[in-house]
């Protein structure tokens, strides 16, 4: 029986969960939590081939703490909470707008938005890196995706900031948190009401949950909304935290910061090591659709299971030196998009988003400071990162 007293919601893992993962993927790698009757795995090659195996681990029951664990968020139609094969064809139907060929229609917005947000701070020799530019980018582009009002960006950001906010203490979610998703999921049902009624034949996220067809029915209208607040969640939530961890991995390393600066190139590898040093989302979870052994533990079905990325992105049996931040690494691998089945879909909107932030402020304002004593944190079960994280220069 392992000594290691991990709980994710004790206030210590929330300050600082590293220390916690280092002592799982030694000791205990396979690790039972039993106020939660749950799993615990933090090794990459672990999590990497359970991610591939939904014959054995199902999404059909939530993928969150508050589904899995404390179990005080209901389980509602969502695409990351569908198993094979409905959950494939789903995706198929709603990928074509997250793909690099119509990404590639959206660059220049995307690059003109991120100039107009920068310029916007230039202006005044100050600023917040997550509130002024990484949430105001991340919500546009998701808007244009998804296929919502791009003038309900900032109601949209309000709403998902509610939804992650936690508070000190307290195990899971919030009910301020709680009455914020049922608004969102409330205002994507009016949208996609609005959308049916237009018979919007668009490629984006919404017209096409309207023509989804499964089992010989289409998508009700509550379907549709509960599927759409997830795209908002997923394409608004993690950019802006991410873009703040990388400003101050930069700022940190002088040297690398520079030789970005140089040369551009570099910037796509860079930001994936941003992704892997510094994962924002700490985990997602799975239920056991049938008993399985791992590393002389016996699994029973029906037993939730946490997949610990940022552990994951750290394991040395995957990266050498994963505690160091190295812009030039280019790991074949990493766990910040997931992998299989439900293997992250706005994978190359992020590193659109995130190439073209960092190619601006680097140009723009190559000197900035960070104000860390402004600065202010996520310390969740769920999420780690940036919620302000003021930048000076000039």
């Amino acid at each position: 029986m392992s000594t290691i007293d991990y709980d994710p919601f004790d206030a210590a893992v929330r300050k600082d969960p590293l220390p916690f993962y280092r002592s799982l993927r030694e000791e205990s790698p396979c690790h039972y939590l039993e106020p939660y009757d749950a799993w615990a795995l933090s090794r990459f090659q672990d999590i990497w081939d359970a991610s591939n195996d939904s014959d054995t681990y199902s999404a059909a029951k939530g993928t969150t703490p508050a589904q899995c664990l404390t179990k005080d968020q209901p389980v509602t139609p969502m695409l990351n909470v569908m198993d094979p094969p409905a959950h494939t064809k789903l995706r198929s139907v709603i990928r074509g707008c997250f793909l690099p060929r119509h990404l590639r229609s959206l660059e220049p917005a995307i690059r003109s938005w991120t100039e107009g947000y920068v310029d916007d701070v230039l202006e005044r020799g100050h600023g917040d890196v997550v509130g002024e530019i990484g949430a105001r980018l991340s919500v546009r582009v998701a808007c244009a995706a998804i296929g919502l009002p791009e003038e309900d960006g900032p109601m949209l950001v309000e709403w998902v900031q509610r939804f992650f906010h936690h508070d000190p203490g307290q195990e899971g979610m919030t009910p301020e948190g709680m009455n914020a998703l049922t608004e969102l999921t409330a205002y994507c049902r009016e949208q996609a009401e609005r959308c049916r009624a237009a018979d919007d034949d668009g490629p984006q996220g919404l017209p096409s949950l309207c023509r989804f067809e499964w089992d010989g029915r289409s998508f009700t209208l509550d379907e549709i909304g509960s599927h759409a607040t997830m795209l908002v969640i997923g394409g608004s939530e993690t950019f802006p935290k991410t873009l703040a961890n990388g400003i101050l991995r930069l700022a940190q390393h002088p040297d690398q910061r520079a030789a970005l600066v140089r040369d551009p190139a570099g910037i796509p590898a860079a930001y994936d090591e941003i992704l892997r040093y510094d994962m924002p989302t700490q985990f997602l979870c799975r239920t056991l659709r049938r008993d399985t052994e791992l590393h002389g533990q016996k699994m029973r079905e029906g037993q939730a299971v946490m997949f610990l990325y940022a552990s994951a992105n750290r394991d040395p049996r995957e990266f050498e030196r994963p505690d160091e931040f190295n812009v030039a690494r280019r790991a074949p691998r990493m766990l910040s998009f997931g992998a299989g089945t439900h293997a992250c879909l706005g994978t190359h909107v992020a590193r659109a988003e995130g190439r073209v932030t960092l190619e601006t402020i680097l140009d723009r304002m190559p000197d900035y400071e960070v104000d860390l004593a402004g600065a202010e944190r996520f310390e969740t079960e769920f999420v780690q990162g940036f919620s302000k994280l003021p930048i000076r220069f000039g």
